[in-house]
């Protein structure tokens, strides 16, 4: 268990627009950040985080919370695991006693299996570093790579021993479980005809390249041969797991994330050796998509630390048809797109071994092109003087600039590809109408088939019911929860009678704190939370409010469960939203709710008081229908809540029908 202290040390020091910034690019919007969800595919922020308040929120999902809360949701932390990873990247010390073999039972299965990789990383450097075979083999091919050996140990670079089950052995040994070794691939299990199983490394024998996380979490791994097997693979990659999922990883991602976002740019290239090669020259801005087609996952893992990608090829042309079809990819992604090939015989990895930091930024400045002028110029060339093929090479640019969701760039894309292909505009234009005219045809086909796979049945629209109490309790928190210790002046309302016998309402001025007003009026009506949520919430804001000199979310955040945080969180950035479509640019100036905080709190009890009222007098005249008898009582009660409940209205400047 980790010790309260450091946790309560871990909350004051972790800035939420720091650590978030670590995963999302995010840009001022007022005294807030925003940025495009890491939860879903947008391409409209609808993220929001507030470092006044230490909390996030993502509107698209409806997921939000404090800091500990991000982690968890984004990297799939458990809660001690997320507050291990902020007091390392905050140097702060942990105090913490040893996990029980009960307690490391209890731990998931997904949490196995990061352990056992993470394990496994710690092996096979282990192994490079300290084993005469490791030394010999792994070490020296890095180092004839022409890595130092800082960046092998920054990279977690290591060695799996030539043998058959070297590495599941030690894990075994250690208590790991076979399942999660064999869940991970780090293990195979052949079943015998015995009934007997046999065991075995995947990697035997390979230099071994770690795959981590955006935050640094070992899920799988990569391994090189060295010797000349030719039924063995080159490359092997871990296989698919609950950790793993090689369509959305980007190796290098965790040793690239702040370069991008400082930079403003990623550079995209295809294997481990490209970015560690990049990386170790100075040119810390790089990922690979590790041999496999780029996704649509992997180019919006990107999108969240930059709008711009450089795409870097090899100086060998073959694969470059291919790979022009990820350009496409993340033109649909509404990204910027720049190309750079190396010379003929270079890949990124030769280019920076043998160039200086200085001379690779230079090339890659002055030869890095626009898509479409690389595209242009590497299909014109293969289409030479065939009029069919150019024809083909029109259209298939033209098929490219269709799949970019912003139409200005459109139109500019068209008028540079009218200059470069020497072909009017207006050819180009209605090119460019046919094709999205043939997509929308498709589209509708799709829905279309939808619709009679199935049985549609139509309602007659119903609307939502908005549920008032729900509402008027989640505000009673939110006012705690942003002027709790406020002191103000508040206009009490007396029930008194009048001379002519009538009641009335007379107004008295108290000054108290907002919380003790809201209090106050609660316990004198005898009013209980409905919502179990609100409640909970309610009672630890009352109580942190009255103890608590100097109250603060993050210290009262610290102390609730992750559920209620959760909570807490979408009350807190309920408002946020609005600042997401900058009004002030549009010259709307909302209203500041701080400037009427007394007549908020008024008129949200009289409201909840209205409500309540309105309650018991349907409870009492359904009583009165089901009651045969003398009903005198009830009505006189009936009486008195109208004549309450207009005078509260009235109050409230709301005329009752």
């Amino acid at each position: 268990m980790i010790s309260k202290t450091t946790i309560d040390q871990v909350y004051e020091t972790a800035r939420v627009e720091e650590v978030i910034g670590d995963f999302v690019q995010l840009k001022k919007a007022g005294s807030n950040f925003k940025g495009l969800s890491p939860f879903s595919d947008e391409r409209t922020p609808s993220f929001m985080v507030s470092p006044v308040k230490q909390i996030w929120k993502d509107f698209s999902s409806g997921k939000g919370g404090n800091v500990v809360a991000f982690l968890m949701e984004h990297e799939h932390f458990t809660y001690p695991e997320a507050v291990k990873y902020l007091a390392k990247k905050y140097n702060i010390e942990i105090e913490e006693t040893e996990r029980t073999d009960e307690e490391k039972e209890e731990a998931n299965a997904r949490e196995s299996m990061y352990l056992v990789s993470e394990f496994a990383q710690k092996y096979f450097s282990e192994t490079l570093w300290d084993t005469e075979p490791g030394k010999a083999i792994g070490h020296t091919y890095f180092k004839e790579r022409g890595f130092s050996d800082n960046t092998i140990k920054k990279f977690g670079l290591g060695y799996s021993l030539d043998e058959w089950e070297a590495f599941t052995k030690t894990a075994l040994e250690k208590s790991y479980q076979l399942e999660f070794l064999e869940k991970t691939g780090l293990t195979i299990v052949k079943e015998q005809t015995d009934g007997t199983s046999r065991k075995f490394d995947r990697f035997k024998g390979r230099v071994m390249f770690p795959i981590h996380s955006m935050s640094g979490r070992v899920l799988g791994f990569g391994g090189r041969i060295l010797t000349n097997d030719k039924k063995a693979a080159k490359y092997l990659n871990s296989p698919e797991s609950d950790i793993y999922h090689k369509s959305k990883v980007l190796y290098g991602i965790y040793f690239a994330k702040q370069a991008i976002a400082k930079e403003d740019n990623c550079y995209l290239v295809e294997g481990y050796t490209d970015v560690i090669q990049m990386h170790q020259r100075g040119i810390e801005n790089v990922v690979a998509s590790s041999g496999t087609a780029l996704t649509p996952e992997q180019i919006r893992l990107i999108n969240r630390l930059t709008k711009n990608i450089t795409v870097l090829f090899d100086g060998d042309a073959a694969g470059l048809r291919a790979s022009l079809r990820g350009i496409d990819l993340i033109l649909e992604q509404g990204m910027n797109v720049k190309v750079c090939s190396f010379p003929e015989g270079e890949d990124p990895d030769s280019f920076a071994k043998n160039n200086t930091y200085e001379d690779v930024v230079l090339y890659l400045e002055e030869n890095a092109k626009d898509f479409i002028q690389f595209k242009t110029s590497i299909l014109t060339e293969e289409a030479a003087d065939d009029p069919i093929k150019r024809a083909d090479t029109v259209r298939d640019i033209v098929n490219s600039i269709s799949k970019i969701p912003d139409q200005i760039k459109k139109e500019i894309y068209i008028q540079e590809c009218a200059k470069m292909m020497q072909i009017s505009e207006e050819v180009l234009y209605n090119t460019l109408a046919q094709i999205n005219k043939k997509e929308r045809g498709e589209a509708n086909k799709r829905v279309k088939q939808e619709q009679k796979a199935f049985e549609v049945v139509k309602h007659d629209a119903v609307v939502e019911k908005v549920d008032v109490l729900y509402e008027l309790e989640r505000k009673i928190i939110e006012m705690l929860l942003l002027y709790g210790n406020r002191k103000e002046e508040f206009e009490d309302l007396v029930l008194k009678e009048n001379e002519e016998g009538e009641l009335i309402l007379e107004p008295e001025v108290v000054e108290a704190k907002v919380y003790e007003k809201v209090y106050l009026d609660l316990q004198e009506d005898e009013i209980e939370l409905t919502n179990e949520q609100f409640k909970n919430i309610y009672y630890r804001l009352i109580g942190d409010l009255n103890e608590r000199e100097e109250f603060t979310i993050n210290s009262f955040l610290a102390g609730l469960e992750q559920g209620l945080v959760g909570e807490v969180s979408s009350i807190l950035m309920e408002e946020e939203r609005y600042t997401l479509h900058d009004w002030e640019r549009k010259d709307i100036y909302p209203k500041e709710k701080e400037r009427g905080v007394a007549q908020l709190v008024g008129e949200t009890i009289l409201t909840l008081r209205c409500n309540l009222i309105k309650a018991r007098i349907n409870e009492l005249q359904t009583n009165t229908e089901d009651n045969t008898g003398d009903n005198s009582e009830t009505l006189e009660e009936i009486m008195n809540y109208l004549q309450l409940n207009k005078l509260l209205n009235a109050k409230l400047n709301r005329v009752l029908s």
